[in-house]
């Protein structure tokens, strides 16, 4: 009878559903990327303890109603061992909270130790009462009986101490992650209270899976970002890389890089999904697909899995080619595997980027001893950027100007010239344009060199005008990504304000942009510039997409030819007379023409016979020092223009 009383106040559902979803975690956690970090390890060990309380409890209830003879003995312990992974599960939760605050060890010492005091005199209470009988007990007819509950002062104290973590520490957390744990919590605690008042105990271990469904959902969730191909983030790459380097388990990797798609917010076509997908799981055993951004993906696979791993890339690269012939996308690939001096500081993601942002399209690159050197040189070019930006010194030593005189074949003198930049950095040397702006507009600092850069080319060009030579300007190229920032035309008006200088001495190159935004806010830009004097160059037309309604609109000056176009004018009749079209056509429009790249008599006569207004190449002069330019204007120093 006692033991049918016992049961009317239990039902297995409870348990039965906690295990099942503590299992539905595991299932999830394994089949999805999650960063393995330690509050995750902890995260796991929560979920086990609770995945064994609620076996611990089934078994206990299962027993005592199976018990014939009065001997109780086996329920007693088990009794106290559900309650022990119970509190076990609370300890964890509070370490848990402690580690994803990142507490300095000394300001969670107190924490730590009022923890495993409630811990340890709970379970030592629990113990004896159960040793004595003082506590929970059962009759002779099997009827549970308890003097005093102290599983609920134990699951109060660990609540106000939980409570008290959160409160003092709340600025390191989020608000509305905090809100996420303190409703759950307080969820667990109601439902605890509503159980106990009504005489229940089928719902304990539910009301501990609350905080672990938090856990989960706020900082362990990472759901495949692309469902059809089974994608997920750089951030879960980066996680693999780290973890490889840990476990000391090697991989292998093709990163693919698709230029025409890696534009936010484009949708890939159907069947390139259809292709990537099949690569993804046709060709390695255990492989898993990284969406990096729109455009890039890498795929990756344990080398453990594949030792054949060198026939499967080349089957892999087959079939790629034969897709290829179908849709023509232009791509750049890399293929390697795990490198210990990458994945020691988990530079992965850096690393194969640096090599993709030097490759020719429809490459096929392997990875090579050379990729490393290359890109630990590119990781301190980058430190030298980042202390240059953050130093902001106008005067900064590393960076130097150098000048390229250009021709003038209206009057034969070389009165423009192009200012270009240089670093000269201590570890590495010269180092040219080609490896740093492209680092420098990545990361934001391509500004302060143009600052820079200006602020030495104004300071140049008025000791030139002080020791009277006489030139029309210099002018300096100008990051179309420049051109979104609000102060840009008040940083080049304050530099060259500050350095005495006419404005018409100076003037910008930009290249053209595709975006509409860039495109307006360009526009309006170099209208207000222009108000003042300053003179702008369309810079490397021929390269990009050019819209001539859009170049036509724009108020530029000159429009400066890419020394492709001069090379395509001496391949064929048809190719020149392109050219030369286009260059009449500016001209006609009060437009001057600009040819870079000019490297023979033949560039020269061809280009002048091509609506040419100025020259710019080798034929004239390399870029030099910029105060080596007074030799290209010292014989001009006494004209006037």
């Amino acid at each position: 009878m006692g033991a049918q009383i016992f049961f009317e106040n239990y039902s297995p559902i409870g348990d039965i559903t906690t295990a099942a979803i503590c299992i539905v975690i595991f299932i999830l956690v394994a089949t999805s990327y999650v960063k393995k970090t330690n509050a995750f390890y902890l995260f796991l060990n929560i979920v086990v303890y609770l995945l064994l309380a609620c076996l611990t409890d089934l078994l206990y209830h299962t027993i005592y109603v199976r018990v014939t003879d009065g001997n109780y003995t086996a329920v007693y312990i088990l009794r106290v061992v559900y309650h022990a992974f119970l509190f076990s599960n609370l300890l964890l939760y509070v370490v848990y909270i402690i580690v994803v605050q990142d507490l300095e060890r000394s300001r969670s010492r107190l924490i730590r130790i009022a923890a495993m005091v409630i811990y340890f005199t709970v379970i030592t209470i629990d113990v004896i009462y159960a040793v004595r009988g003082s506590g929970y007990k059962t009759n002779k007819s099997g009827d549970a009986m308890s003097a005093m509950n102290i599983f609920m002062y134990g699951y109060a104290a660990f609540m106000l101490l939980i409570a008290h973590l959160l409160l003092a520490y709340r600025k390191l957390f989020y608000r509305r992650i905090m809100f996420g744990f303190y409703g759950t919590i307080a969820m667990s605690f109601i439902l605890l209270f509503n159980q106990g008042r009504h005489g229940h105990s089928s719902f304990t271990t539910v009301a501990f899976l609350f905080p672990v469904i938090a856990m989960l959902y706020i900082l362990h969730s990472n759901p495949y970002d692309n469902i059809e191909l089974g994608t997920v983030n750089a951030r879960a790459f980066e996680d693999m890389v780290s973890s490889s380097y840990r476990k000391k388990k090697d991989f292998i990797f093709a990163s693919l890089y698709l230029p025409e798609l890696d534009v936010e917010g484009r949708s890939i076509p159907r069947e390139i999904y259809e292709s990537i997908r099949r690569f993804s799981i046709d060709f390695f055993k255990g492989a898993q697909l990284f969406q990096i951004t729109n455009g890039h993906m890498i795929l990756a696979a344990w080398t453990s899995l594949n030792p054949d791993y060198k026939y499967r890339l080349g089957r892999m690269l087959n079939a790629f080619q034969t897709e290829y012939m179908k849709y023509r996308y232009d791509y750049k690939i890399v293929i390697g595997s795990s490198i210990d001096e990458v994945s020691r500081t988990n530079e992965g993601l850096s690393f194969i980027r640096n090599i993709h942002r030097g490759m020719k399209i429809n490459d096929i690159h392997r990875v090579s001893a050379e990729d490393v050197e290359a890109f630990k040189e590119t990781k301190y070019i980058i430190e030298e950027l980042v202390d240059i930006f953050k130093k902001k010194d106008l005067n900064d030593p590393r960076v130097l100007v150098f000048c390229q005189p250009v021709y003038n074949i209206k009057n034969g003198r070389y009165d423009t010239a192009e200012a270009l930049m240089r670093l000269e950095l201590p570890k590495t040397g010269m180092v040219y344009p080609d490896r740093f702006i492209p680092l420098a507009e990545e990361y934001g600092f391509i500004h302060v060199l143009t600052e820079i850069l200006l602020n030495k080319t104004c300071k140049a060009i008025k000791a030139f005008l002080d020791e009277g030579y006489d030139f029309k300007r210099i002018s300096v190229n100008v990051s179309s990504l420049e051109m979104r920032d609000d102060e840009f035309n008040n940083d080049m008006n304050r530099i060259i304000l500050e350095s005495g200088i006419p404005d018409n001495k100076i003037a910008f190159e930009i290249t053209e942009s595709q975006s509409e935004m860039d495109f307006m806010l360009l526009k309006s830009k170099i209208n207000e510039l222009k108000g003042r004097g300053i003179k702008f160059y369309l810079d490397d037309f021929g390269t990009g997409y050019s819209n001539m309604e859009r170049i036509l609109e724009l108020p530029f000056d000159i429009i400066k030819f890419d020394k492709s176009l001069v090379i395509a004018s001496d391949n064929n009749e048809r190719s020149r007379m392109m050219v030369e079209s286009l260059a009449d056509m500016f001209a006609r429009t009060n437009y001057s023409v600009l040819y870079e790249g000019i490297e023979t008599e033949s560039d020269e006569e061809r280009c002048i016979n091509m609506s040419a207004s100025y020259l710019q190449g080798y034929k004239y002069s390399r870029p030099v020092p910029i105060n080596e330019l007074k030799a290209f204007l010292s014989n001009c120093h006494l004209f006037h223009t």
